[in-house]
Parts: structure tokens; sequence; C-alpha cells
């Protein structure tokens, strides 16, 4: 086997199109879109490769193996993420991804080294996977259970004996990651509806879907909320006027507006819960690449009402309206039009961390159910030392 780095050329040709032979016989699988890999590695659109004053630039690299017949069996990435890897100064840590390999240890074990040897000459000390360098929503985790659903957009998805491949080399779980289910044609629970009674008969509460929101009304409301909900937890920073306003612009082709639901008071945003339609039930028509006639499909889909699922993208209440059933009450407004109009007729929730067991909580309370679970793995370089999870969150020591 021989292993190559993956910059350009064939060798990337060749990186970039493994999954279609890892997957060739997996009628689940749906391919990650070329457009939204490429983001990832181009410093121009991807800002942690970016320097800027108060911290150097992030690093990648890829590499692509061959078998003794010099046909790609494998690939790999390596991350250096300059926002988090340097924060823990006892144990620096990078990344790992976009993995793909054949079922043959050797293999995965000579992608899974090359990656620890890069990273530890730059002086990292432990290396998370498979993840991502951006947001956790994307290309994060190894999925460990439930491998007949097909997989949400910008999941990771992979075959069963992937767990092996990671844990035989010596990864370990630093956190589970939950997805939830739920009918969304199901009656809400009797408490979420009366909530919602309560406060659609209070004059100074408001509840609505983002039916004739501009953009910019969207996404101040979006930032409003998100930081006033966000506002305790560790290293969160609050969210630029024109950070959320190119969020809300870059989901736009993709907003139904139907399935946003903002709750105010006395016309102030206190609430969210935002959803867009699963998109993989229209990117597996595309196959991976959204070039014009990727996009002539995706439009003809997306007209053709051809998601039939709903992806829970993010849910926020603003801290002092937390726990007083604001939650179950966008549930309900929602459910009304979903039983009107069946529309949708499942609704998905992005993951959850194991660590974060008040959304898991909330998660239930919605009537929700965990149909799915994927990994962020660690792995020490120093194999000595102990290994911790990650901690849960408001747990005291």
């Amino acid at each position: 086997m021989k292993i190559q780095e993956a910059d350009s050329g064939q060798a990337l040709h060749d990186w970039m199109r493994l999954p279609w032979r890892i997957y060739a016989d997996d009628p689940n699988w749906v391919p990650h879109l070329k457009q939204d890999i490429e983001k990832v590695f181009d410093p121009k659109r991807n800002k942690l490769l970016q320097p800027r004053p108060d911290r150097k630039a992030g690093a990648v690299k890829r590499w692509v193996l061959y078998d003794g017949a010099g046909k790609a069996c494998g690939r790999i990435a390596a991350f250096i993420d300059p926002k988090t890897a340097w924060t823990d100064e006892q144990q620096p840590t990078g990344g790992c991804g976009f993995f793909e390999c054949i079922n043959d240890q050797a293999a995965a074990n000579l992608l899974f080294d090359t990656a620890r040897d890069w990273l530890k000459a730059q002086g990292l000390e432990a290396m998370d996977g498979p993840v991502n360098l951006g947001e956790r929503n994307m290309f994060w985790g190894l999925l460990i259970e439930n491998f007949t659903d097909a997989p949400i957009y910008g999941t990771n998805y992979n075959p069963p004996y992937y767990v092996q491949l990671f844990e035989r080399y010596g990864f370990q779980l630093y956190f589970k990651q939950l997805f939830f289910k739920r009918d969304a044609l199901e009656e809400v629970q009797p408490i979420f509806r009366r909530k919602y009674n309560q406060l659609k008969h209070d004059p100074d509460y408001k509840v609505c879907d983002a039916r004739g929101m501009s953009v910019e009304r969207l996404a101040e409301d979006f930032r409003t909320v998100l930081n006033a909900a966000w506002v305790d937890h560790e290293n969160f920073k609050p969210m630029p006027k024109e950070v959320a306003l190119k969020t809300i612009q870059q989901m736009k082709p993709v907003i139904d507006p139907r399935i946003i639901v903002f709750v105010y008071h006395k016309q102030t945003p206190i609430a969210f819960y935002i959803n867009l339609p699963e998109l993989n039930e229209i990117f597996r028509h595309v196959n991976g690449d959204l070039n014009w006639l990727g996009k002539l499909k995706f439009l003809w889909h997306k007209w053709r009402g051809t998601a039939t699922t709903m992806t829970g993208i993010v849910f926020g209440v603003a801290k002092e309206w937390q726990g007083k059933g604001v939650e179950g009450a966008m549930i309900a407004f929602m459910g009304e039009w979903l039983l009107r109009t069946r529309r949708y007729t499942t609704t998905v929730l992005t993951w959850i961390g194991d660590f974060n067991p008040k959304m898991l909580r909330v998660c239930e309370n919605l009537g929700a159910h965990n149909y799915r679970n994927l990994a962020t793995y660690r792995y020490l370089f120093d194999r000595n030392k102990p290994f911790e999870r990650l901690p849960i969150i408001g747990k005291k020591e």
C-alpha cells in the first residue's frame, strides 16, 4: 500500500471520488455535496484557514491511500482548528475527518498514523475524529447505531465496520451525538397545547411562522434570541449582525418559512424553532454535485415537494424564558399547521451531545425519541496518559 498527499491532480480526484467505491452497493448512502466539501479546504471560503490579528491560521492536509494494484482504497484529512486546538494547554488537540476506507485494519492504521504524525509534528498531543474544520453540524462524528435509516443532510454516514477500525486503532469515545425523531402528524402533548392556548390569548405574546419576514428581519430576530439563549454557555461569543445576515442569506434558497417559528413578548423575540426541509431527500437525486444540472434537479424536487421530512436545525429560548413552556407552545403551533396541511410527516432533530442533559430532556419532552447515534472519538498520542471524556454540562465535580 502507498499513501500520498492529495493536494492536486489525480490524487485529489481519487480522494474526492473514493466514497463512490466504498458505498457502491449501499442504497441508503447519499453523497455529500462536492461544493460543501471543497469549501472546507478552501482558504478563501473557510475563515479558519485565514490568519487574524488574535490568532494564526488553521491548517489542513489530505491523503489518499492506494492498494497494491494502484487503486484508491482509503482517504483521510487532518485539521488544526485555531479556535480550539490550543484552548487546552495541557492537551493541544487537532482533528481528523473525511475518513473512508476498505475493511482492512492495516489500511486504516496507515491512514490514522499519517494524520497523527502530521498533527504531532505541529505540536498537537491528541486528535478527535471524525470531525470537520468548521461547525459541528457538518461532517462530524462516526455512525455507531442505526445503519438502516438514510442520513440527514451534512451528517456522516458509514459502514458498521468503521467502528472497529477506529476503536481497534485506539480511539476512545469522547462524547455521543444523539439524534431524535418524532411523527410530525402525531398530536402534541396536552400540556403543550394548553401553554400555546395561554400565549395565543395573551396580547403580550405572539407565536408565528416566518412567512412575510424579510431576510434582514429574520436574521436580526434569530440573532437576538441566539445571543440571549446561549449567553451562559462556556466560550460563547455573541453573534454579530453581519454573521447572522450572512447565515440567513446562505439558507435562503432552502428555507420554507412555514416551518420556522418565533415567539415574541411585547414585540421582542424570545424563542425560535428553525426547521428546514430535509435536503438529503432532494440531494440524493443530484449525485453529490450541485452543478448546473444538479441545481435544476434541486429546484424541480423542491417545487414538487419531494422532501416529506423536516429537520430541526436549531432550537433557542432566551434564558429568562427557559423552562416556562415556550418550547411546547412552538411545537403546538407547528403541530396545528402540520395536521391541517400534512405537508411534512416526520421531524428529525439534529444531534444533541450526551454532555448536554438539559437539551436531551427538552427533546424527550417534545415527544421525540432517540433513533440514531454518532460518536466523536479522541486518540491520545501519549498512550500512557489517562483518558477523560468530555465533561457533562452543569455536573459538579
